[in-house]
């Protein structure tokens, strides 16, 4: 995945939204909860580049990509649960410093006897 390039994980775990999310007519009435896991395995660019140890700039600022899932969901009605985690997850690989982004997204309330249920997606950027 990536060439002996040293990583980090970037995550975000639990965040909790309203989505219009759903085929059946109740969800498609009324938005539902859901539960969203972002994870990204970024390439860890070394503070030897010039911007320095401790700056923004060189890392992957966990707060874009809550706020650019939290813009994903607010579009508007998404048929499967599939179609927006790949959404997220493209938004993600747009920084060329993500060398792969895992996104699960989950209907806690989807049955009454069930904890949850949902999907995850992982997109891996191409070797070269």
């Amino acid at each position: 995945m990536s060439g002996g390039r040293p990583l980090r994980r970037v995550f975000v775990r639990g965040l909790e939204l309203q989505a219009r999310l759903g085929v059946h007519a109740h969800e498609k009435a009324a938005p539902q909860r859901i539960l969203l896991h972002v994870e990204l395995a970024v390439r860890d660019e070394s503070a030897a580049d010039g911007i320095g140890p401790d700056a923004l700039g060189r890392v992957v600022d966990y707060e874009e990509v809550v706020r650019g899932a939290r813009e994903t969901v607010a579009r508007g009605h998404v048929l499967l649960v599939e179609t927006l985690a790949e959404t997220i997850a493209d938004a993600a690989m747009r920084d060329s410093r993500v060398e792969q982004v895992e996104v699960t997204v989950e209907k806690p309330d989807a049955f009454a006897d069930v904890m949850s249920v949902g999907v995850t997606v992982r997109r891996t950027r191409a070797a070269g």
